[in-house]
């Protein structure tokens, strides 16, 4: 009877005892997990940008006189050599040296401008010439496979770039001879009315086909030389100017991808970087911060229809790609924190079986999603993202159910 009620009293020490050890032992800390992935990698730079006309253009009095109102209105649409106002010769003035030197160094100056004009439209086409050659020995590795394909596409972009340069030099030289002929007329007008007091209205065309931007004096009024009159420019020649961070405007290249979204329509319209302005200017932020800023011009690519309601100043925002890679390991940018007790490193906690494995990698650029691994952390391994502060190196977890 003894021996039993011992047996009895033991089972039930060794049923709480357990019940203690069991109570007492650590439980498996509950994580989220995800896969470390292979794919496509991007990492960009995100800005607030406008938008602006590549090409604007003021249009001024030529010689002083009498004003009429301006008919038009900003959206007219307008042709070279169409009429922007008319100037009537007002009360007489006396014609002195002075004036004579004034309309001749206007034309000098319209002049040098054509110069200058040529001279760059000639720089274009070697250029052009140039990113064409290039292109074409690309072209030719890129068959026997020397070079990626990633490189004849910047050369293609070049081209392109060259292209368009080449064509508002064009476009320039058409202003400058337009501006060298109306500075021509006012000099001749001076010296009509210096021989016979001629009456005869004075002209002001459009120089270029495109839009009026603005109207500067739509009354009628007594102008004097130079007075600004109206503004016009072609719409359908866009750019995009981000202010950037010089730290980040650093790892920006022409030709690269761009990103905008949040233009008012639907979908993401594409672009490219056309220029990094070299000289940067100093902002303050919102919050007080004064910061290094450069302006970066970027070009639309694709259909004109789809990005056709833009107009000048319209607010956008861009996402300038940084690195683009097909093929990339890839972590969850969750799952990083810096190794513990050692400064410039990074650790993630790797989940094997039913540990966590705290392991040192590299990584390299992120994108606020995703992180790229540079080495030590193969793809395909499970790694614990948001890791709680009670995750231990060899601790016990478990996988939390969703």
């Amino acid at each position: 009877m003894k021996t039993k009620t011992w047996a009895y009293g033991a089972l039930v020490v060794a049923l709480v005892g357990g019940a203690l050890v069991w109570a007492f032992a650590p439980r498996p800390v509950e994580v989220e997990v995800d896969t470390v992935k292979v794919g496509p990698f991007e990492a960009s730079i995100e800005e607030d940008a406008r938008t602006r006309l590549r090409d604007r253009y003021t249009v001024s009095a030529p010689v002083a006189g009498r004003l009429a109102r301006i008919p038009l209105k900003e959206g007219d649409h307008v042709h070279i050599g169409d009429t922007l106002a008319i100037l009537s010769p007002g009360l007489p003035a006396m014609l002195d040296d002075r004036t004579r030197a004034e309309h001749r160094a206007r034309l000098d100056a319209a002049q040098a401008q054509v110069q200058r004009a040529k001279a760059r439209i000639a720089l274009a086409i070697v250029s052009t010439r140039k990113a064409d050659d290039e292109v074409l020995r690309s072209e030719q590795l890129g068959m026997q496979g020397f070079i990626p394909p990633a490189k004849l596409n910047t050369d293609r972009l070049a081209a392109q770039a060259a292209q368009e340069d080449r064509r508002t030099a064009e476009l320039d030289l058409q202003v400058a001879q337009h501006e060298a002929e109306q500075a021509r007329a006012a000099l001749m007008r001076v010296r009509e009315a210096e021989a016979a007091g001629g009456s005869r209205p004075f002209i002001v065309r459009a120089p270029i086909e495109g839009r009026v931007l603005k109207v500067i004096q739509s009354s009628e009024a007594m102008v004097s030389l130079g007075t600004p009159l109206l503004e016009v420019g072609d719409t359908r020649s866009l750019e995009i100017v981000a202010e950037c961070l010089t730290t980040d405007a650093i790892r920006l290249r022409p030709g690269g991808l761009v990103h905008i979204d949040r233009w008012g329509g639907e979908g993401v319209l594409q672009g490219r970087v056309r220029l990094v302005e070299p000289s940067a200017f100093t902002k303050v932020s919102a919050l007080g911060v004064e910061e290094q800023r450069v302006r970066v011009l970027i070009d639309l690519s694709g259909p004109d229809a789809r990005w056709q309601g833009l107009g000048d100043g319209f607010r956008v925002s861009v996402r300038l790609v940084t690195v683009a890679l097909d093929r990339a390991i890839k972590v969850p940018l969750a799952a990083v924190f810096p190794m513990p007790g050692d400064q410039g490193d990074m650790a993630v906690f790797v989940k094997d079986g039913g540990r966590a494995r705290l392991t040192r990698v590299k990584i390299g650029d992120g994108n606020g999603r995703e992180a790229l691994v540079k080495g030590g952390l193969p793809a395909g391994a499970t790694v614990i993202v948001y890791p709680p502060a009670t995750v231990r190196d060899g601790g016990r977890v478990v996988a939390r159910r969703v």
